[in-house]
């Protein structure tokens, strides 16, 4: 679901359960019961470990380049585009991008509406084009908070949203997730956009210095975790570079 900003009603979610610490290091009920089940089935071949290990290990390399090379895609052909703001899940199977079941809802931003994706529930998140959330976008401060004031949200994260701007916020659900196709920057290079597209891993550096003008930070309040600015930075890769140029509005468009 999509709202118009700012409105002053309560939003109808409800939040019953309060955040968990981190367990990562404890063997939970929870995580015990994975593991006997998880044993259970390879023990009766259901499959095999070798499978649970590439099903993990695929999981681990998705990353934001997928969903790069969409908007990149959109960016140099406005056909393509017009396709996938219709229909997003086969715009994705169209350049050979699976993302399963879900429906995948594209939204773009324009001069005048500017869109926010939140999922209010959970942590809801197109990790099949993006890889694994970040844990500002996890946290219940971000989750409660951007329903109700989203420009101010934006604003800590460095985005100040003009005033004549409408900002539509968009909460994802268990079966529909959103990407938001940001506006193409003037300084972005149409050969890097190729190369976004193309899936390119040659090395560069030259495009580092122009990638990093702008780097995102997530609000050190919102979590314990160090600023992940150093992920905007740094990159020896032709599509890398070209893809930070692109995400720094796609990141704070999710933000």
């Amino acid at each position: 679901m999509s709202h118009d900003h700012e409105h002053g009603q309560a939003h109808p979610h409800v939040h019953r359960f309060p955040p968990r610490p981190d367990q990562d290091d404890t063997l939970t009920y929870y995580r015990a019961m994975e593991v006997a089940v998880r044993e259970l089935l390879i023990e009766k071949q259901v499959f095999t470990a070798d499978d649970v290990r590439r099903q993990v290990e695929d999981m681990d390399d998705r990353n934001a380049g997928r969903g790069a090379q969409m908007v990149a895609r959109a960016w140099l052909d406005p056909a393509y585009k017009q396709r996938m703001l219709a229909d997003g899940s086969k715009a994705a199977q169209e350049i050979g991008l699976d993302i399963g079941p879900l429906e995948l809802v594209v939204v773009e931003n324009t001069p005048t509406v500017h869109n926010v994706i939140v999922c209010t529930l959970c942590s809801c998140y197109p990790r099949m084009l993006l890889g694994l959330p970040p844990d500002w976008y996890k946290s219940r401060n971000y989750r409660s908070r951007v329903v109700r004031e989203p420009r101010a949200v934006l604003a800590e994260f460095g985005t100040e949203i003009p005033d004549d701007t409408q900002v539509r916020v968009h909460d994802s659900t268990a079966d529909m997730r959103y990407l938001v196709a940001p506006m193409r920057p003037a300084y972005s290079i149409r050969c890097f956009c190729t190369a976004i597209c193309a899936g390119s891993t040659g090395t560069s550096t030259a495009p580092n210095e122009v990638a990093t003008r702008r780097p995102f930070r997530s609000p050190r309040k919102w979590s314990n975790v160090p600023s992940q600015s150093s992920e905007w930075s740094n990159s020896s890769t032709a599509c890398q570079p070209a893809f930070r140029i692109s995400w720094n509005a796609a990141a704070r468009s999710v933000s």
